[in-house]
């Protein structure tokens, strides 16, 4: 705690603090620091609660968005990614992360502060529900999939889906990401992607897992073949060029797969 004048402030320690009034104590020891100014304040509450594990994203964006304006008030500028990490004890992704918080719509931030008043078991609605959410509708507007206002609209369909638990995955989103990045390689049209993305929007009882299944699934699940197939034929040169001699085993598992191609091509 710190002194002002004739009173004292705690710092750190309220627990114990309201422990100490309920058993009667009279006196409690304590350890007595300088008064700090704002942004030590603020960097001494991170590094307190970082220690501990206990802060909400949400309430330590907001604080790290506090420290940011301290620094550059002081200094003239905005402190660098390293810097605002040193200041709130902070690996350079959590202030990545953070920073995405800070980036989303004041009503998703005051949704999230709502969320935090309620009891944790009663919580519907997580930042990461939000981040992952937020995300996936980007990556589909990124492709032209969507505009700025299905965006938006899309992101609040799938927010009350998880309300409403037709959507229980907390990253299911990323399957939006995924049916993005097939427009973009041609594997599906947008025509397609436009139409369960608006199934989204409109149909409460429809999922992600829904949307996807009905436009990437198959194409999605046959880019990863490829990519292991490929991957075997690149291990197999390899083999070859360095003059292995084929196990018996392998030998036997490439009969194996010789047999699989061949009913593949037969249909």
């Amino acid at each position: 705690m710190y002194q002002d004048r004739k009173r004292f402030y705690l710092l750190d320690g309220e627990r114990r603090w309201r422990c100490a009034l309920k058993l009667g104590l009279k006196k409690v020891p304590v350890i007595i620091q300088p008064k700090p100014d704002r942004l030590q304040n603020i960097m001494m509450m991170f590094a307190i609660h970082n220690a501990r594990s206990d802060w909400d994203p949400l309430p330590t964006a907001l604080k790290l968005q506090e420290i940011e304006k301290e620094f550059e008030a002081r200094n003239g500028r905005k402190p660098k990614e390293t810097e605002l990490a040193g200041l709130a004890s902070l690996n350079r992704g959590e202030v990545r992360r953070l920073k995405k918080l800070l980036n989303l719509p004041e009503v998703y931030r005051q949704e999230l502060l709502e969320e935090l008043q309620k009891p944790r078991a009663e919580q519907e609605i997580t930042v990461d529900h939000v981040l992952e959410t937020t995300r996936g509708a980007e990556a589909l507007k990124k492709r032209e999939v969507v505009t700025e206002r299905e965006e938006d609209e899309l992101r609040r369909a799938i927010l009350k889906k998880f309300r409403t638990k037709v959507i229980s995955n907390t990253v299911a989103p990323r399957k939006l990401a995924r049916i993005g990045r097939a427009v973009e390689r041609g594997e599906v049209s947008s025509a397609v992607a436009r139409k369960v993305v608006a199934r989204l929007i409109n149909n409460p009882r429809y999922s992600i897992e829904d949307a996807f299944k009905q436009s990437v699934e198959q194409v999605d699940y046959e880019h990863g073949l490829e990519q292991l197939v490929a991957r075997l034929i690149a291990r197999l040169d390899e083999h070859e060029s360095r003059g292995y001699e084929a196990s018996e085993d392998l030998l036997e598992l490439l009969k194996q797969l010789a047999k699989r191609i061949r009913s593949f091509e037969e249909g």
